[in-house]
């Protein structure tokens, strides 16, 4: 245990067990949240890692993030012209040039506490929240959320208004995940501490939740809150258990995703993309 967890650790307890408050918070506390925020935001600590072939998620980061929204008063503060009220102020893009990266003006929102990589790309408008890990060489699309503790992988493309889903609490459940080299289409939602494998490309207005199961047709099973690595995945739609009620005239269906073979042929596509941005 890193001396910030075993920080982090023990303020929690205090916070929890009511010893310590917005009102009762010391300097040292704030010293912590501070360290802690400066760790996230360089990609030093993570909500989540992987382990073998799982993701877990790191709940004293969670508690951390928490803690910082129960530790902190709400304050007014000003971005592009206009007074908005938060407990922290938005990220320090100043260094993202240094590494490569980039942030278009007119709605680009990143919050403190989220990593941004070298090699990005955040279009806007995008808003990508606390605790998100956003790996290097990806794109953040015109009008995409990335929600709270969401680990985005490297070298990924998320299309234009996609909703990366945050998952904060319970602090034991692992966020979203989008695995690296990834490619969603625009529209795509993806919930729940849903997890895309790498390599993976997912079609436009996909919905990946674990509610929806995904017809892996690869190994030839039903699976929920996954899909595997090196898949293309599409939206479709089976009958439904109630295709026989009286009020459903010709059956009724619900969504689906299908899951098969990356085609050669997607992945050139892919590469030419790559070599077009670069």
């Amino acid at each position: 245990m890193s001396a910030l967890e075993s920080e982090l650790t023990e303020l929690w307890e205090q916070y929890q067990n009511d010893d310590v408050s917005a009102d009762s918070a010391g300097e040292d506390a704030y010293a912590t949240l501070d360290a802690f925020l400066d760790s996230l935001e360089a990609g030093e600590i993570r909500a989540a890692e992987k382990h073998g072939d799982t993701w877990e998620a790191n709940e004293w980061v969670k508690q951390g993030i928490l803690l910082n929204f129960g530790l902190r008063a709400t304050e007014p503060r000003e971005y592009g012209g206009v007074t908005y009220n938060d407990v922290l102020p938005l990220a320090d893009s100043s260094d993202y040039g240094d590494r490569g990266s980039r942030n278009t003006p007119d709605g680009t929102v990143v919050r403190r506490g989220a990593h941004i990589g070298s090699d990005c790309i955040l279009m806007s408008p995008a808003f990508v929240n606390i605790g998100a890990h956003i790996g290097d060489g990806t794109l953040v699309d015109s009008c995409d959320t990335v929600g709270s503790c969401a680990q985005i992988g490297a070298n990924v493309k998320l299309g234009a208004n996609t909703l990366i889903g945050g998952v904060l609490e319970p602090v034991e459940n692992a966020p979203v995940i989008i695995e690296d080299n990834v490619s969603l289409g625009a529209g795509c939602r993806v919930t729940s501490g849903f997890v895309v494998g790498e390599n993976s490309v997912v079609g436009e207005n996909t919905l990946l939740t674990p509610r929806i199961p995904v017809y892996d047709l690869v190994e030839e099973e039903v699976l929920y809150g996954e899909l595997p690595a090196d898949r293309r995945a599409f939206t479709r739609f089976v009958e439904s258990s109630i295709s026989d009620h009286d009020l459903f005239e010709g059956g009724a269906y619900k969504p689906a995703v299908v899951a098969t073979d990356l085609q050669t042929e997607t992945l050139e596509a892919t590469e030419r993309e790559d070599t077009l941005r670069e």
